[in-house]
C-alpha cells in the first residue's frame, strides 16, 4: 500500500518550489506571448477587439499547475527517474526536428529516435524504459489538459478541405506551464529518518536498468515544461474534437506506459516503446488530420439562410442568444440568402434588430424550431458575427506547411510553391 498521505505532502512541497522558481514565471511570460499573437491573429482575420491576453495566461498557468500536481503523483507511482533519461539530446533533437515540422518538437519523436539509436549503438547511454516513461507521462497529463480545455479559445478561421472547397472551422490552440516533479537516485545520502517516505516492495513500477535502486535513495527534483497543444476542427466542433483528441493521446500515453514497464523489466522489449512512441504519435496526427480533411465539413453555406461560423462573446447577437452554426434566415422580417442580403439589412436597422436564427443542427437535443431573438446595439455597433465562406473568399490557414528547412526547401527548389 503506498503511504498517499505522505506522498501529497511531500509532492506538494517540491511543487511548491517549482512554482515559485522564476524559470516558471518565464516559461509564463513566454506563453504569454503565444496567446498575445493568437489575439493579434484574431483580430487582423476579423478585426474585432480580442479579450485581455492575462485572462487565457491565467486561465493556463491554473490549469497547468493542476496537471503538474497529477503529472507529478503518476511519476512518482511509477518511479520514472530522470537520472539517465539524456535531457540535452532529447531538446536539441527536439528543437532541430521543430525546423522539419512544428509538431515534430515532441518529445515522442526526439525521445524515439534517441532511443532506438541507444539501443543499437550503445550510444548515448540512457535508461530507455525511463525516458519512455516519461514521454507517457507527459501525454497523460496533456491528455487531461485537452479534454478539459482544449476547445477554450479555439479561433474561426477559413481553412481549405479535402476537395478544395473553401469552409469554415476552428483552429484549437493551448499552451499551458507546467510545474512538475521527478525522481532522482542519489547514492550516498543521509537523511533525517523523518523526512523520508517508505515505499512499498514493488516500487519502483519502472524499474532502473542503469543502476540499483538498493544503493542509493530516490530524492524529488521539481522541473518545469511546457505543454502544447494545435488542431484544426472542420467536420467536428471545437468541443467534439478535443474529446476525440484526448481519448486518441490517452490511449497512446497508457499504451506507452505499459511497454515501458514491460521494457524495465524485459531489456530486450525496449525496441518497443522506442519504436511505438513516434510512430504511434504519428498516426494519431495523421489520423486526426484524415477525418477532418475527408469528413464532411459543417461551417458551409446553407440554403435555408446565413450560417454563422462563430458569435463573439461580448458582443450584441452573442448577448442575444446567436451561437456558433445558428442559421440566420431573417432580419426585421426580411428574409436573407446571403452574407451581401445580412449586410444591407443591418445597414439598414436602427438599435434594435430582430433576427429569426434556426438553430445548429448540431445542438444536442437538437432543435428544429426557428428562435426570434432581439439584438440590442449601439447604432452601426457591429453584431460580432464571423459568417461561414462564400465564394471567392480564401483560406486563412492550413494544416501544416512545415518548418523552416520545409519552407526553404521548396522556396528554393519549387519557386511556384508558397
Amino acid at each position: 500500500m503506498l503511504p498517499w498521505r505522505q506522498l501529497a505532502v511531500v509532492i506538494l512541497q517540491a511543487l511548491a518550489q517549482a512554482v515559485i522558481n522564476p524559470l516558471f514565471w518565464v516559461v509564463v511570460v513566454f506563453i504569454a506571448w503565444q496567446y498575445q499573437r493568437l489575439l493579434q491573429t484574431r483580430r487582423q482575420l476579423f478585426g474585432v477587439k480580442s479579450p485581455q491576453v492575462w485572462k487565457p495566461t491565467l486561465v493556463a498557468t491554473a490549469q497547468g499547475i493542476v496537471g503538474g500536481l497529477v503529472g507529478s503523483l503518476i511519476m512518482v507511482v511509477t518511479g520514472i527517474s530522470l537520472s539517465h533519461i539524456g535531457a540535452v539530446y532529447l531538446w536539441a533533437l527536439a528543437l532541430l526536428l521543430m525546423l522539419i515540422s512544428p509538431h515534430l518538437l515532441c518529445f515522442s519523436y526526439s525521445g524515439g529516435i534517441i532511443a532506438t539509436f541507444s539501443l543499437i549503438f550503445g550510444v548515448p547511454k540512457i535508461d530507455v524504459p525511463q525516458l519512455m516513461g516519461l514521454v507517457a507521462v507527459l501525454h497523460m497529463v496533456e491528455s487531461l489538459l485537452i479534454r478539459f480545455s482544449g476547445h477554450l479559445g479555439a479561433t474561426p478561421v477559413y481553412a481549405q478541405a479535402g476537395d478544395g472547397q473553401v469552409v469554415g472551422a476552428f483552429n484549437l490552440q493551448r499552451l499551458w506551464p507546467i510545474p512538475i516533479v521527478g525522481l532522482v537516485l542519489a547514492g550516498g545520502v543521509n537523511l533525517p529518518p523523518d523526512s523520508m517516505v517508505a515505499m512499498p516492495n514493488w516500487w519502483p513500477l519502472i524499474r532502473p536498468t542503469l543502476e540499483n535502486p538498493e544503493h542509493g535513495v530516490y530524492l524529488l527534483l521539481p522541473v518545469i515544461a511546457a505543454l502544447g497543444y494545435g488542431d484544426l476542427a472542420l467536420a467536428h466542433t471545437p468541443n467534439q474534437k478535443r474529446h476525440s483528441s484526448a481519448i486518441s493521446l490517452a490511449m497512446f500515453s497508457f499504451i506507452l506506459l505499459g511497454l515501458s514497464v514491460l521494457a524495465s523489466y524485459f531489456h530486450r522489449l525496449s525496441i518497443l516503446p522506442a519504436l511505438f512512441a513516434p510512430l504511434g504519435h504519428e498516426f494519431i496526427i495523421r489520423r486526426g488530420q484524415a477525418v477532418e480533411m475527408q469528413g464532411k465539413p459543417i461551417y458551409v453555406p446553407s440554403d435555408r439562410g446565413v450560417r454563422v461560423l462563430d458569435a463573439l462573446e461580448g458582443f450584441p447577437a452573442y448577448l442575444a442568444g446567436v451561437r456558433s452554426g445558428d442559421i440566420i434566415v431573417a432580419v426585421n422580417g426580411t428574409k436573407v440568402n446571403s452574407r451581401r442580403d445580412l449586410e444591407e439589412r443591418l445597414a439598414e436597422a436602427t438599435t434594435r434588430v430582430h433576427l429569426e436564427v434556426l438553430p445548429s443542427e448540431l445542438e444536442m437535443p437538437p432543435q428544429r424550431r426557428t428562435r426570434s431573438l432581439t439584438v440590442e446595439r449601439m447604432l452601426e455597433q457591429p453584431l460580432g458575427l464571423i459568417l461561414v465562406p462564400e465564394g471567392l473568399d480564401q483560406p486563412h490557414v492550413r494544416l501544416e506547411r512545415g518548418g523552416w528547412i520545409i519552407r526553404w526547401w521548396r522556396k528554393r527548389w519549387e519557386p511556384g510553391a508558397k
